[in-house]
């Protein structure tokens, strides 16, 4: 559905061509509601006796947010953004209709084809050679060690952070 909508506002309405950064955009649109929903709950999750206290001390509202809230709330929100990377990984439909599929990579993100690790392994499928049997697992193994270490990043990041709010004075002034 992202794909179709960036195709039709991108190439169609604005005349652009079938490139990497309508790939890009449209993998935003994917990203942007997980991001924006784990944002909402993490300032939510914040326990409010925090901020009425920081209140009850005479500190002012944008203080509040940015000395208590956000320190609070801020290791949720990057777990949540590496999550929703590690979700769109493996989008295929998106590159295959904003760029079509090339073998050879392309550094250029404003023209051409790309290659991605999904499509070569639908396109490798059909290869009847026994390297192409290789590729297709070689290429899954790769995309489930990058999903892994992102989801590892992201629970070392909550980790740590939330062993750093133990030890740390949120009403320093």
């Amino acid at each position: 559905m992202a794909a179709l909508f960036i195709f039709s506002l991108w190439i169609a309405t604005l005349g652009f061509q079938q490139c990497g950064f309508a790939v890009s955009l449209a993998l935003v649109v994917l990203m942007v509601p997980v991001v924006v929903r784990s944002a909402e709950e993490m300032l939510r999750l914040v326990p409010d006796e925090l901020r009425e206290a920081s209140y009850a001390l005479g500190v002012t509202k944008w203080k509040t947010i940015v000395r208590i809230v956000f320190p609070i709330a801020i290791p949720g929100m990057v777990s949540g953004v590496l999550l929703s990377i590690a979700r769109i990984i493996g989008e295929t439909a998106p590159v295959l209709v904003l760029v079509g599929y090339s073998r050879s990579i392309n550094f250029d993100i404003f023209d051409g084809n790309m290659a991605s690790l999904p499509l070569l392994i639908y396109t490798e499928l059909t290869n009847p050679e026994h390297a192409g049997f290789l590729r297709v697992w070689g290429a899954a193994l790769t995309l489930i060690i990058i999903v892994a270490v992102i989801n590892l990043a992201a629970w070392a990041i909550r980790f740590l952070a939330t062993r750093q709010r133990g030890t740390r004075s949120y009403l320093r002034a």
